[in-house]
């Protein structure tokens, strides 16, 4: 917001302009929503802290003396509230009922990728005081907070903040490090998380950060490591999610008791007012009932909005069933449904490693829901993660024939309802290629003389060290693990991180360029092992697909 216009904003609505009001709060709301959910990394009580923050906010907005310190002031309400939430739970409750990982919200949102995602990632290594003054400290770098306003959220002096955050950011800079660890291929480091169960904490936070920091292969830095700040200067704010809502309708108060609280009568006129305004992003509504109805990129509503006592969120994006193109003739729909599935994968040769992929077509994407959440960790057979929606999927493959070599028993893909398609192969590798300097015996990916190999069944393609799908309606993947060891990572994923891994070549050090797979139509791949039935044992599903 503009730091010339809120001040009268501030005066105006204290005068009891509901307009003032309104653009008081659509233009606060997303800072408060930074605050609070990287704080909070996400927990399912981040609504309820926002809420509470902007009620505290409008019902003590008569005493704020100053409308020049209104954002310090707001920011310190906020940070109140997050300290008073974590009093009020126990160390167990704190863990639980995580609605939304907020460091993938953070990377989907705004798309971020390589160093810049990897600092979003590293947030949930933090402990809770850090994530805290990670999230003041985040908006400090990207300019939407001053250091004196900082210090006087945590009710310390700069001098003292000054050393707070330099600790802070070596925590940082430790949890970056198990980032990149925990995405490469190191087979000590799988080994010594085969009983994470994959959530961060402090303790495995101190044992990774011991790994790495003897680990040959760990601790090299693959590429010149940017300074988080940098990486975070500029950088904007995560939009509030579409479908939500804030009410200020007195907060649940009566009038009487929303006076002797010290609401002033004005701000009471003014939230009791029945008015609807249309915002950039959002409707509110007789009450005060503030709805994200939808994301900031979406084009305006055409048709006009009537003041109702409740405002429905609708979502901008078509579920994976619902599509805006014209229904196809029966003959072209005749047509489509013999093309797909035509193609399934096959055993192929690797590529030249300096050839350069072809243009990866861009299929719509309204994103991928994972019951994994955003990074599945798939360690054992029986385990599976159902993938929903439109949009790309990237399942990264880890071989451990160092602790069990042999027949390798292949993941299978059960249950799909809509379409499947193998896009792309990337990674730097693919898992045959020679290691050169590799540990503990592994020649390539696959294994070495020393150790064994993972064997492949007759037919079955060679994965990548990355293998991107494209999901369009619900599949589920089970990790079949029976004779070799491995493990699977299930991250929804975007179009730009597909294009940006498949066309990083030896020039980036890596081993090899990837391997676009997709057409663009209906003739594209179709992996092996999947099937639309679902068995009692998936490892039953046979290797030539049919879909």
């Amino acid at each position: 917001m503009d730091r010339q216009h809120w001040p009268a904003l501030v005066t105006a609505a204290q005068a009891g302009d509901r307009r003032a009001l309104d653009e008081l709060v659509e233009g606060w709301l997303p800072l408060v929503y930074n605050i609070v959910g990287r704080a909070l990394n996400g927990h399912a009580d981040v609504d309820d802290v926002v809420q509470e923050t902007m009620l505290r906010a409008v019902g003590n907005l008569g005493s704020l003396r100053d409308p020049d310190s209104f954002r310090s002031w707001l920011v310190a309400i906020a940070m109140r509230q997050i300290r008073d939430r974590a009093r009020r739970k126990t160390p167990d409750r704190l863990e639980e009922a995580v609605a939304a990982d907020f460091a993938e919200v953070t990377v989907l949102r705004l798309q971020l990728e390589g160093q810049r995602r990897e600092v979003a990632e590293a947030v949930r290594w933090l402990d809770g005081e850090d994530r805290q003054l990670l999230s003041l400290w985040w908006l400090e770098v990207a300019g939407e907070l001053t250091r004196r306003e900082l210090a006087a959220a945590v009710g310390i002096t700069r001098r003292h903040a000054a050393v707070r955050v330099q600790r802070m950011k070596e925590r940082l800079e430790t949890s970056r490090g198990i980032v990149r660890a925990l995405d490469g291929a190191c087979p000590e480091l799988r080994n010594l998380t085969g009983r994470w169960d994959g959530r961060p904490d402090s303790v495995w936070r101190k044992r990774l950060a011991r790994h790495i920091r003897g680990c040959g292969y760990c601790g090299a830095a693959r590429e010149t490591v940017v300074p988080a700040e940098r990486l975070l200067a500029g950088i904007a704010l995560v939009p509030l999610p579409v479908g939500f809502t804030l009410s200020l309708a007195l907060g649940g108060k009566t009038a009487v008791a929303a006076t002797s609280a010290g609401w002033s009568a004005k701000l009471l006129g003014a939230l009791t007012k029945p008015a609807v305004v249309v915002t950039a992003g959002a409707t509110i509504a007789a009450g005060g009932a503030y709805v994200v109805s939808r994301p900031p990129d979406a084009p305006p509503p055409r048709a006009a909005i009537t003041a109702t006592p409740t405002v429905t969120a609708t979502s901008a994006s078509p579920g994976p069933s619902a599509r805006p193109s014209p229904a196809p003739t029966s003959s072209a729909a005749a047509k489509s449904a013999d093309l797909y599935g035509s193609v399934v994968d096959a055993v192929d040769r690797a590529p030249d490693p300096d050839a350069r992929p072809a243009a990866l077509p861009r299929r719509p994407e309204s994103g991928i829901t994972s019951t994994g959440g955003p990074k599945a960790v798939m360690q054992h057979r029986g385990d599976r993660v159902t993938l929903t929606g439109r949009g790309y999927v990237l399942v990264r493959w880890q071989i451990s024939p160092g602790s069990r070599p042999g027949a390798l028993v292949m993941p299978s893909w059960t249950g799909l309802k809509g379409r499947l398609f193998h896009v792309a192969s990337g990674g730097s590798r693919r898992m045959d290629d020679p290691l050169p300097g590799a540990p503990n015996g592994y020649a390539t990916g696959m294994g070495g003389p020393d150790i064994g190999y993972a064997v492949l069944p007759p037919g079955t393609q060679q994965m990548w060290q990355n293998e991107y799908f494209y999901v369009d309606g619900t599949v589920t993947l089970t990790q079949n693990e029976r004779g070799c060891d491995y493990g699977l990572t299930v991250f929804p994923s975007t179009w730009e991180a597909v294009d940006k891994d498949v066309n990083e070549g030896p020039g980036q050090g890596a081993l090899r360029y990837g391997l676009v797979r997709d057409t663009g139509t209906d003739s594209a791949p179709v992996p092996q092992y999947v099937t639309r039935a679902t068995p009692a044992d998936p490892a039953t599903v046979p290797q030539r697909s049919r879909v």
